[in-house]
């Protein structure tokens, strides 16, 4: 046999074998890579993010209102001053939204406690601060439920004694937990009657155990995030001055 011959063989089987062979994966290897103050920053890199980032900075910064103390989730035990603001506030921005889809009015709000996730300092009140009030990406729905429903959200809240923030929604206990007056617009509830809950898309799937909106005639997605309405409220008022009211309370 020729060498041209026999060189050709091997190459041919060679080949067949590469083909017919899967590659594998034998071993990973890894390092960790300390991100310190010795890392150089490249300045061209630098120089090219500065203008975003220095525009980012300014528009965060930008002051919209003025906090007149200092208010924390942690003030009140059925409802707080901050709660009782951030419920407010998504009433009164996702209130016209929601009207003008359904010609329906928004008949009461709940958020949750967990979800205030800094103090508002006193001073300036920017786009940073919803930021860090709210920093997740919650979105505002609607959820149309009967009074029925509505009985097992208030029982949440009574036997739950969290300061959960609250609107449009009058809540009084008993030393027992027992409801001695609960009314949505001042008005009571009635078990057949059709009420819409804006509530974040969180707890409608169930976060904070609230499995009682799961059973609804109806959810309305609004598509407009919690924080976006704190920053559209904050510009619309000049001082933010909330109260702990008798919005829910418990008596002897």
């Amino acid at each position: 046999m020729r060498l041209t011959h026999l060189f050709f063989l091997l190459y041919f089987f060679c080949l067949f074998n590469c083909k017919q062979r899967k590659p594998e994966l034998t071993k990973i290897e890894g390092r960790q890579i300390q991100i310190t103050d010795t890392l150089q920053s490249d300045s061209e890199i630098e120089a090219y993010i500065k203008p975003y980032r220095d525009h980012i900075k300014k528009d965060l910064d930008s002051v919209l209102a003025y906090a007149a103390n200092t208010f924390s989730k942690s003030d009140g035990k059925l409802n707080t001053a901050i709660g009782n603001y951030m419920a407010d506030a998504i009433y009164d921005e996702a209130n016209p939204v929601f009207k003008s889809r359904t010609d329906h009015d928004i008949d009461m709000v709940l958020l949750n406690h967990g979800g205030i996730r800094s103090v508002l300092s006193k001073g300036p009140v920017t786009k940073r601060t919803a930021f860090e009030l709210m920093p997740f990406e919650n979105s505002i729905v609607v959820v149309a439920m009967k009074g029925k429903q509505v009985d097992s959200l208030i029982h949440y809240l009574c036997h739950g004694m969290r300061a959960h923030p609250i609107s449009k929604l009058k809540l009084v206990i008993d030393d027992n937990k027992r409801i001695v007056e609960a009314k949505i617009k001042g008005q009571d509830i009635k078990a057949d009657n059709t009420y819409y809950v804006a509530t974040n898309d969180y707890l409608y799937k169930g976060g904070d155990r609230m499995n009682f909106f799961k059973t609804n005639d109806s959810l309305y997605v609004l598509d407009y995030k919690v924080r976006n309405a704190l920053i559209d409220n904050f510009k619309k008022i000049d001082t933010i001055n909330p109260v702990i009211d008798d919005r829910f309370i418990q008596i002897k």
